[in-house]
């Protein structure tokens, strides 16, 4: 069941509130307006049920049909208005996959066929990434990865609220992840906690982008907005376990009715302000926030902003058991050291030892005595000359030792040294969202590929943006922490000034700002075609930071203004 759910398309229509600003592509016949929020989100609901297409129907399937040749469709998982959604096995990768299924003639069929084929385009790895749409045989279906790895938020809310610092990522990644899709002009309008999944590494991905709202045919006049105020219902709901609405949604209790939006902090005692106060800038209410010297966030750029601009949130300390007290054992007390309980019998008591044997007597026994005292005396005297033969052996040793010897001791001292496996790349950009496309190029093996970012005009430092002060680059996880001695770059264009940072062996789950890489593997300097460091003291990280802060030109402008880009192609790392 847990994999079942990182896969399902969120298309019922038990998913609770809606945004504000998100309705239906149609409209009830008497056009009249919501009086408020609560209305409106009846109202667009109405909409969309009024939407559903009776007349098409969900295409005839059964487990074991294929697609193309290539997907055979392996589970049902969601069945809803004419279309239906699969788990499926991708025969010729051998790897899982998700399908969402249509026919042709289904009205949404096109708006689902163009969101998907935009959404595929964007390559962002913080999105769950589409890999085919395509019509065929009066079937439109579209292709999407299947994380079994992953877990919805819906499910870790249902347990607890998350910690102040796992809440901090969630809306730090999912703010910058939408500021990139809107920049593309891509919007979701369907963000809740059934569409945020989060990885073992405790990366969040978001899956449905612009397919979502167009399977339920959901549009909205300020898709910034809509998408701001959902990533602020996901804080709400991350912080106190609770849907900001007076409905209950996506397996969370409603606020109590009548008593409004009221703030994260006043729901549930500890919640950190910071949060709190975000929470409600994103969220809007109407134009009022919880702080008003703060400005309401009203797009997802804002939103990042401010998350950036907050005071870093450290994950907790891990914690260590207490060990048990030691127990003496003795013949006095009871079982394992411990006095006799009450109502259980007492300790047997130590057998008596038997008596010695009476002394020998007579001539003979005395001759016996002499003779086991001289064998005594004789063993006594070989074996201190043996051992004190063996003490002066090992002193000569000592002072002498073979060299064969000696280079044997110090080859066992020193660790072994290997290629240590990469399980991850992501981009890094703190302030904004990517500056390139396919992170992953950087570490598949490939030279002959490579994360290349985007071209910028008349500066060599990202071209002087604000948003850009903190330079760009790629993360590499290891997987778990290693001893990293060696790092090989190969750049995808010279003369890019870059440095090597890693992270705090403490840290959990992969850093989004420059202070969460403290050590330094190397100094910042022009590399040329390669970037070499190999350490006399390894340093111990999981996360490493391959930081590029000044790009070379790459022959090309737009009028006076020279153009600016570069890129790494591959990344490989040693250690023990």
């Amino acid at each position: 069941m847990a994999e079942r759910s990182t896969a399902a398309v969120d298309v019922t229509k038990d998913s609770g509130e809606k945004s504000l600003t998100a309705k239906a592509d149609k409209v009830t016949a008497d056009g009249a307006k919501a009086k408020n929020k609560a209305d409106a989100h009846k109202d667009t609901e109405r909409a969309e049920n009024k939407d559903a297409a009776p007349e098409a129907q969900s295409p005839e399937l059964h487990s074991g049909h294929k697609l193309a040749r290539r997907y055979r469709l392996e589970e049902c998982v969601t069945r809803l208005d004419g279309f239906s959604s699969w788990r499926a096995v991708d025969e010729k990768l051998r790897r899982a996959v998700g399908v969402h299924l249509l026919p042709a003639d289904h009205p949404r069929a096109r708006p689902v066929l163009a969101a998907a084929r935009s959404a595929a385009l964007l390559g962002d790895p913080r999105f769950v990434q589409v890999l085919d749409a395509v019509e065929e045989n009066d079937l439109v279906y579209v292709v999407h990865e299947w994380l079994p790895d992953a877990t919805e938020l819906t499910a870790l809310l249902a347990a607890r609220p998350l910690e102040p610092h796992d809440a901090y990522q969630l809306v730090s990644q999912v703010s910058q992840a939408m500021t990139a899709a809107h920049r593309e002009g891509l919007a979701h309008l369907r963000l809740h906690p059934g569409s945020v999944l989060r990885t073992e590494s405790g990366q969040y991905r978001i899956r449905g982008l612009a397919v979502m709202a167009a399977l339920r045919g959901i549009t909205s006049e300020d898709p910034q907005r809509t998408d701001t105020e959902a990533i602020g219902a996901l804080l709400y709901a991350a912080l106190t376990q609770r849907w900001p609405y007076e409905n209950d949604a996506h397996g969370l209790s409603g606020l109590p009715k009548g008593v409004g939006l009221i703030a994260p902090d006043q729901v549930r005692a500890g919640i950190h302000r910071g949060l709190s106060e975000l929470t409600m800038r994103a969220l809007v209410n109407d134009g009022a926030t919880a702080s008003r010297q703060e400005q309401p966030c009203t797009t997802p750029e804002e939103l990042a902003k401010a998350v950036a601009a907050m005071p870093r949130i450290r994950p907790p300390e891990p914690s260590f058991a207490t060990p048990p007290s030691y127990q003496r054992t003795t013949y006095q007390q009871g079982a394992y050291g411990q006095p006799p309980r009450a109502g259980q019998p007492a300790a047997r008591p130590a057998p008596t030892p038997p008596p010695p044997p009476p002394p020998l007597q007579g001539r003979t026994g005395k001759t016996l005595k002499w003779a086991v005292s001289a064998l005594l005396i004789a063993a006594l005297g070989l074996g201190s000359w043996q051992l004190a033969d063996t003490l002066l052996k090992k002193e000569h040793d000592k002072d002498n030792p073979p060299s064969s010897q000696s280079e044997h001791n110090n080859t066992d001292k020193k660790p072994v040294v290997k290629p240590l496996p990469i399980s991850g790349a992501t981009e890094f950009s703190p302030l904004t969202g990517p500056t390139g496309k396919n992170p992953q190029n950087a570490v598949d093996g490939d030279p002959g590929t490579a994360w290349i970012t985007g071209q910028f005009l008349g500066y060599p430092k990202f071209g002087n943006y604000s948003t850009r002060e903190d330079g760009s680059g790629i993360v590499v996880d290891l997987g778990s922490v290693k001893n990293v001695s060696d790092v090989h770059v190969d750049m995808y264009r010279p003369g890019q000034t870059s440095e090597i940072l890693a992270a705090d062996p403490s840290t959990s789950s992969s850093p989004s700002t420059l202070s969460g890489f403290p050590q330094r593997v190397s100094k910042s300097e022009k590399a040329g075609s390669s970037l070499d460091v190999t350490l006399k003291k390894p340093v111990r990280t999981r996360y490493l930071l391959i930081h590029v802060t000044e790009l070379p030109p790459d022959g090309t402008g737009s009028g006076n203004q020279t153009g600016y880009r570069g890129g790494i192609a591959e990344i490989k790392v040693k250690g023990s």
